[in-house]
């Protein structure tokens, strides 16, 4: 599998570490930068280009998948998500790790270098690869809601149970 990453100045040793440990894990990873420390940098240079690319793969069939990686992780799923395509989900923990996989067949992950230890990151990193999307099908009607708005802008209708509430 490849996967695709990006970081700001704060998220860089960590991406570093990444690629080393996913070369060893047999995954083919690819750097969109930064590739010096330069503490102005800007994250959406780096974090928009390595979504980019995971959507682009995802569109010939290929299964890529995308690291993004700064201070908090913020921005950077932020920036990911302005991606066609991309499902870009800030993860704290395994569990949340596992469900933006299962639940949200997420394909672009975003980590906080400064807020988790160096394993840990590594291991919600791992999770998330190794996961798979459950297929169930309240999840594709779901994501496929979200695709819907993010071609038409059309928002989807409200559910019965929603009307006559005061909240449309």
């Amino acid at each position: 599998m490849r996967v695709h990453l990006g970081s700001d100045h704060a998220g860089l040793d960590l991406k570093a570490h990444l690629l080393a440990w996913l070369a060893e894990h047999g995954y083919e990873a690819v750097d969109h930068g930064p590739f010096v420390y330069d503490p102005l940098d800007d994250y959406p240079v780096f974090c928009l280009r390595a979504a980019d690319a995971v959507a682009a793969e995802r569109a010939e069939g290929r299964d890529s998948l995308g690291v993004v990686v700064g201070g908090s992780g913020n921005g950077e799923q932020m920036a990911a998500n302005k991606v066609a395509g991309i499902r870009c989900a800030l993860v704290w923990s395994e569990e949340t790790a596992v469900l933006a996989r299962e639940h949200n067949d997420a394909n672009v992950v975003s980590v906080g270098g400064r807020l988790h230890s160096l394993d840990d990151m590594t291991r919600f990193v791992e999770v998330f690869l190794a996961t798979g999307f459950t297929g169930e099908e309240r999840h594709v009607r779901r994501i496929g809601q979200l695709a819907s708005y993010e071609t038409t802008r059309e928002l989807p209708p409200l559910p019965e149970s929603a009307l006559g509430r005061g909240d449309a």
